[in-house]
């Protein structure tokens, strides 16, 4: 699934993001933005992208083929 920055979505890992977790404490059915942070690649880039909680703090870069539309 192709992202947007600034997009929101539901988190429900796939195998990558359960075996290979790059995210802080995510849990499954959380909500989610899709960030573009300074010097890092951009969202979609092989397949993953940064993500925030909805209180604002950053949870790390998840497979966006983890991430649902709300």
């Amino acid at each position: 699934m192709r992202v947007k920055v600034g997009g929101r979505y539901v988190f429900r890992p796939c195998t990558i993001d359960r075996v290979l977790a790059q995210h802080h404490g995510l849990q499954s059915g959380e909500a989610v933005r899709v960030v573009q942070l300074h010097g890092a690649p951009k969202p979609n880039t092989m397949g993953h992208c940064h993500v925030e909680r909805a209180d604002g703090s950053l949870a790390g870069m998840v497979s966006t083929d983890s991430l649902f539309k709300e």
